[in-house]
């Protein structure tokens, strides 16, 4: 590992006790890492939805290869840190979930998730022995050198136990985990018991009916990741552009595409020619 990544982890981690919550916004390719760098967000994050749709699949078609390369690469294309999805590690075994661990350092990365969804259907989250197991392991692997994201998935999975997740996240805290995270909560009261019942940095999704930054602020939120929402963002402004030519034969688009253009010359302008053709 490089000193310049031991910089990123420790800066990543320093992140989280601003006297604001750390936007963490979530790029699905280089190109999207690079733009959001340049609108000044201090850390990025991949994620796993929005990657699969560039690859023309659903979120957890993605194999660990495929994480890791995409995760380095995004890694690779701006100076901030960054963490990645790395799923539930893509393995059921502890050893298998620090081995995927020790591969995220090695592609340069600042940080990274590890959720306790299992991925099958009939037994959607681990139970929360082996779960702690899991980040114990790979919180061991990550030590200092990579901020380490655990997730409690219940509510992603129609669990919505509170109690349950709060005793997951204080289970992972204790196996070693930086920072906590459990994805769906959209009440102030309960994302407020998180927050309140953890010694830990949470990160909160943006979601509808979530409370806004400021007020997530006021509930002690460290941390508010958006997930795959803005690569869907972006598909949906091709839907309605794409429908509008089809449909209508008129190019009312454009007017979001010179914005685009404007925003991509302003990003990509470091090492690229001078002049662009929109074509």
């Amino acid at each position: 590992m490089s000193d310049s990544q031991a910089a990123k982890a420790q800066r990543f981690l320093d992140l989280h006790s601003g006297d604001r919550p750390l936007l963490l916004p979530n790029p699905w390719d280089a190109g999207s890492a690079v733009l959001l760098a340049s609108l000044g967000f201090t850390a990025l994050a991949t994620t796993s939805s929005g990657f699969a749709a560039t690859l023309g699949r659903l979120d957890g078609q993605i194999s660990r290869e495929e994480a890791l390369a995409h995760a380095a690469a995004v890694a690779a294309a701006t100076d901030v840190p960054v963490s990645a999805d790395l799923e539930n590690g893509f393995a059921d075994a502890p050893g298998a979930v620090a081995d995927v661990v020790s591969a995220a350092i090695g592609a340069g990365l600042a940080g990274c998730s590890i959720e306790d969804a299992t991925g099958r259907d009939d037994d959607p989250i681990y139970d929360l022995g082996l779960a702690t197991e899991r980040i114990a392991a790979a919180a061991e692997a990550a030590g200092s050198r990579l901020v380490l994201t655990a997730r409690a998935e219940n509510y992603l999975y129609g669990r919505a136990e509170l109690g349950d997740t709060i005793a997951r996240l204080q289970a992972f805290a204790e196996a070693g985990a930086h920072v906590l995270y459990a994805p769906g909560l959209t009440s102030a009261e309960e994302i407020r018991a998180v927050v309140t019942s953890v010694d830990r940095p949470v990160n909160v999704l943006a979601v509808a009916g979530a409370p806004s930054v400021s007020e997530l602020a006021e509930l002690g939120v460290a941390r508010v990741s958006v997930g795959g929402s803005f690569a869907f963002a972006a598909i949906g402004a091709l839907v309605q552009a794409a429908t509008e030519f089809r449909d209508a034969g008129t190019y009312g688009y454009r007017a979001l595409s010179a914005r685009g253009a404007a925003a991509a010359d302003s990003a990509f302008a470091e090492g690229s020619s001078s002049g662009s053709m929109r074509r």
